[in-house]
């Protein structure tokens, strides 16, 4: 079992950064491929971005590459999403996943995650 705690949310400007992190329980957090997820009113939860359990594999929604950066530290069992340059079409509740074996061509697919946190909002005015 794996629980997971999201933080930083927050009401920011279009332009501003915000980073949010994700704080997992467990000794196997170091085992499981981690993702971001995110649900704008009256919207579906699409995938954001994920990381492979060493850090070197990462993948990321059109929309947030070259703006956002997934990072995981596996000594402190936490993973981070910077999200740089936001929009107002970024805001929504953000949350983290944790996949025990993802499949990386389908990282997108939330059937591929086993334990997702509660959420964290992020507001974007303009």
């Amino acid at each position: 079992q794996v629980r997971l705690v999201e933080s930083g949310g927050g009401l920011v400007q279009t332009g501003d950064s915000l980073r949010l992190s994700c704080a997992a329980s467990g000794r196997t957090f170091r085992t499981y491929a981690m993702g971001w997820f995110r649900q704008a009113p009256g919207k579906e939860r699409e995938f954001v971005a994920t990381i492979g359990w060493s850090g070197s594999v990462t993948y990321y929604t059109d929309s947030v590459k070259g703006r956002f950066t997934i990072s995981r530290d596996n000594a402190k069992n936490t993973v981070y999403l910077q999200m740089n340059s936001l929009k107002p079409e970024d805001t929504a509740v953000y949350y983290c996943a944790a996949s025990r074996g993802l499949i990386y061509s389908s990282a997108r697919n939330e059937r591929q995650y086993d334990y997702w946190g509660q959420g964290t909002q992020v507001t974007v005015s303009s």
